[in-house]
């Protein structure tokens, strides 16, 4: 195992690129007014006007691959904080457990108060059982990744092959969900949220499977020096950018090809294949020194990642729905990628004043404070 005593600026850098890039997909979520049709292709039979094609080529780049990215970006972080228990000689998961806790109480408020797809709920519920395997050792962490891998693939060739014998992959009628996020107050959003809990969590409890390997993954590829700046890292991180262009490209090209059939594998199989691709890719651009004060800004975001998440849905939901500025369905494919560059600048804006004057995002000191007062007890 490789332990890591000082922090690594590629982890911060990839874990800001992902934050910002899953607004990438989001942002369709909340210029649509939570219809999701607009990031599947379940609803169209045929070829696509400039405005759908457009919508899908950044599609292309960013819906599951950042959140993919994410994830595994996440495991890598519990990772850091298993190996710091060990040097430490403290009991394992012990005070992690805290920090498990405050994720999911923070992903239950954020779902309830800004946005129905939250993911950090699921995160917290994945920490907590990779938490665990990892106190099994590599052997038990190389057993689960199969067998929790193989039966995630399973399932998505399973509904691949369902779709292609001609299950209906439509994901149904969002007029309801559109009219509330159009004509609603924030509070009746925050009700219909409330009501519906089950429902506009299952996508979270899906993903379950899917996130314990990508965890697990992230935790593999710290532990073989994947992120390190020497020799080895860029080895790995090349051959991570070879799978990413040579297999996850054509895989996820699917994303093309109308009806439906294709959502759930490209999202849910392809897409993290892809992920791997931007590790290399980011590994690799971030030699190019010129450009420092980009990755800087990146690697601040991904220092208070859980800040800039909630941000990047308040404003969107701000822009988009009509309790706010009401401009919901009224904006075309290319406003709508500009109003995502638009707040990346003011995550990217936020995340510098806030290291620069503070060192921690609001929601990270939060999380210390509530954690050092629980412990401190």
């Amino acid at each position: 195992m490789m332990e890591i005593n000082k922090r690594l600026p590629l982890i911060d850098i990839l874990r800001g690129f992902a934050v910002l890039g899953t607004l990438g997909t989001n942002i369709w979520i909340f210029a649509y007014l939570g219809d999701l049709s607009y990031i599947t292709t379940s609803n169209y039979s045929g070829w696509w006007s400039f405005e759908d094609f457009f919508r899908m080529l950044v599609l292309f780049l960013v819906n599951g691959k950042l959140l993919g990215l994410l994830t595994i970006m996440f495991g890598v972080g519990l990772e850091m904080k298993y190996q710091q228990a060990i040097r430490k000689g403290t009991a394992w998961p012990g005070v992690y457990v805290w920090t498990i806790l405050f994720l999911l109480l923070e992903g239950f408020i954020h779902f309830t108060l800004v946005m129905e797809y939250d993911i950090l709920m699921s995160y917290a519920v994945t920490a907590i059982i990779v938490s665990l395997i990892l106190k099994g050792g590599d052997r038990f962490i190389k057993r689960a990744l199969i067998i929790i891998g193989s039966f995630h693939v399973a399932i998505i060739v399973l509904v691949l092959i369902s779709a292609l014998l001609g299950a209906n992959m439509s994901v149904g009628s969002f007029d309801w969900i559109v009219t509330l996020y159009q004509q609603g107050a924030w509070f009746e959003q925050v009700q219909n949220r409330l009501a519906n809990f089950v429902y506009f969590r299952s996508e979270a409890i899906l993903i379950i499977p899917m996130n314990i390997f990508l965890f697990l993954l992230g935790v593999r590829l710290m532990r073989a020096g994947v992120f390190s700046p020497d020799e080895n890292g860029r080895a790995c991180r090349k051959k991570l950018f070879s799978i990413g262009i040579y297999i996850g490209v054509p895989l996820n090209l699917f994303i093309f090809i109308p009806g439906g059939a294709f959502d759930f594998p490209v999202r849910y199989l392809f897409a993290p294949i892809m992920s791997l691709g931007y590790i290399g890719l980011l590994g690799k651009l971030i030699e190019y020194k010129k450009w420092d004060w980009l990755w800087k800004r990146f690697e601040e975001v991904g220092k208070m990642s859980l800040s800039c998440y909630v941000l990047q849905n308040l404003i969107a939901s701000t822009i988009f729905y009509g309790w706010g500025f009401g401009l919901g369905g009224k904006l075309g494919s290319i406003e709508i990628i500009i109003s995502w560059g638009f707040i990346s600048l003011i995550q990217l804006l936020f995340a510098h004043i806030c290291i620069k004057r503070f060192q921690f995002g609001p929601l990270e000191w939060v999380r210390r404070r509530a954690i050092q007062a629980v412990v401190s007890r």
